[in-house]
């Protein structure tokens, strides 16, 4: 029997040594996910009297890893403690990556970290170098851990006015680790995610922070921490993610209060959980078109590279935006007294086609699926799904089984990436042939 084990963990350990790193992480993702359906199917996962269906499950499962927020039953009313804490644990794992987890297990259990771990986390955290990489994943747990018993800490007051001790003990921790992961699930119940704390201060500022933090990348945290907030001394990545972080919050909340006049506490909220958090302190529904027009620009724009969220990421924006300006300025492409290197446009403009040709499809299946649905609603689910955003107009819970497919598969793309999924099968060495340069009209 010893013998079978071992031949067996060879075998595997030879299978995965072969296995480029990012078909490692889309398959490690895709099982976790259907491990935690597993589990919120189990009776002692919902409350008495509460069914959860395998689609059901499976989508739930799904939203928590990928770190979306969509529910098609909701969390407080339907779920026990224990289905609460699975959906927690997912989160967390789905925020900080299989690889990031498994290091960190590893690293308390005392192990060495092979090149291939590392190699690993370097493709899940979207990192040049190996180099470092265990002190890395070391500060980033510290990181999360540090922010996320902040978050709990303070947002306890804010829950135990209207909760239990011991519960809001519970909500606190829950609330927080979905907000720093930016996930957008809430264990309230009622369906109303944060609107009855709409005017909660303390509790829509702690949120803010969270988000903002876990969506700005882990990197950028570091580098911030390094330089103690000298904007000056800070990397050239960390520059574009801060600016266009707080341009794109900013400029959010201006044209949401000017759409909606929602005040500018509430216009602020949204803003921020647009890009990819999925809280809601308003109902979606009441908003109008031109609201749920910014709200869709934001989400799909999305958080940073290497963070907890989703979207086409502020540094892809930022590219495309530079190449807008360098057009007119006759510019080379850059900022900050930097340049970017050659390919920078060609894989931002890659990772924006391939995002809008992702959500264009997967509305397009929605349209066909559920017809009697206004497209502008429909719109919206499948670009909230697509940069696990989570937000919602209301419609999530009546979509037919169909149509939760289609989102599954939409929030697992959105999270491993189109661009890594659509590579992840193709091992084909660069052509050595160099075809006879012709130029095109474009344009």
């Amino acid at each position: 029997m010893q013998q079978l084990r071992s031949a067996i963990h060879n075998a595997i350990a030879r299978f995965l040594k072969n296995q480029p790193p990012a078909r490692i992480i889309a398959v490690g993702f895709a099982l976790l996910i259907l491990l935690g359906a597993a589990l919120l199917m189990l009776p002692f996962a919902v409350h008495p009297g509460a069914h959860v269906g395998p689609l059901d499950a499976l989508f739930t499962a799904t939203s928590a890893v990928c770190v979306t927020g969509l529910v098609v039953v909701d969390t407080g009313d339907t779920f026990s403690l224990f289905g609460q804490a699975v959906i927690a644990i997912l989160i967390q794992i789905g925020g900080l990556g299989v690889a990031s987890i498994g290091m960190g297990l590893a690293l308390v259990a005392g192990r060495r970290i092979s090149l291939k771990g590392r190699s690993l986390v370097r493709e899940a955290l979207n990192v040049e170098s190996l180099e470092g990489m265990v002190r890395l994943v070391r500060a980033i747990l510290l990181v999360t851990l540090i922010c996320e018993v902040a978050g709990a800490a303070l947002t306890f007051p804010s829950f135990a006015r209207d909760h239990m001790p011991l519960q809001a003990v519970w909500l606190s921790i829950f609330h927080s680790i979905a907000a720093f992961n930016n996930a957008g699930f809430d264990a309230l119940g009622g369906g109303q995610s944060l609107i009855p704390y709409r005017n909660d201060l303390l509790l829509n500022l702690v949120t803010d922070a969270l988000v903002i933090v876990g969506g700005i990348g882990f990197m950028v945290i570091l580098d911030v921490g390094r330089c103690r907030g000298q904007f000056r001394r800070m990397t050239f990545h960390t520059k574009v993610v801060l600016s266009t972080t707080a341009v794109l919050l900013v400029g959010g909340a201006v044209l949401l209060q000017l759409t909606d006049h929602m005040g500018w506490l509430a216009a602020l909220f949204q803003s921020m959980t647009a890009r990819t958090a999925g809280f809601s302190s308003v109902d979606f529904g009441s908003i109008s078109n031109a609201g749920l027009l910014v709200i869709m620009i934001l989400m799909f724009i999305g958080a940073s590279p290497g963070s907890t969220g989703g979207g086409i990421k502020t540094t892809t924006f930022f590219v495309l935006m530079q190449q807008v300006r360098s057009i007119f300025s006759k510019r080379r492409l850059g900022g900050f007294h930097r340049r970017l290197p050659d390919g920078s446009l060609s894989k931002a403009a890659t990772i924006m086609l391939m995002g809008l040709m992702v959500v264009g499809c997967g509305t397009f299946a929605l349209c066909v699926l559920e017809p009697q649905l206004d497209f502008g609603r429909l719109l919206f689910e499948q670009i909230s799904a697509y940069s696990t955003a989570g937000l919602s107009t209301g419609i999530t819970a009546e979509l037919c089984p169909a149509s939760r497919v289609v989102l599954i598969l939409t929030m697992f793309i959105g999270r491993v990436g189109a661009v890594t999924l659509l590579s992840l099968w193709v091992e084909r060495p660069e052509p050595t042939a160099r075809y006879t340069e012709e130029a095109i009209t474009i344009g």
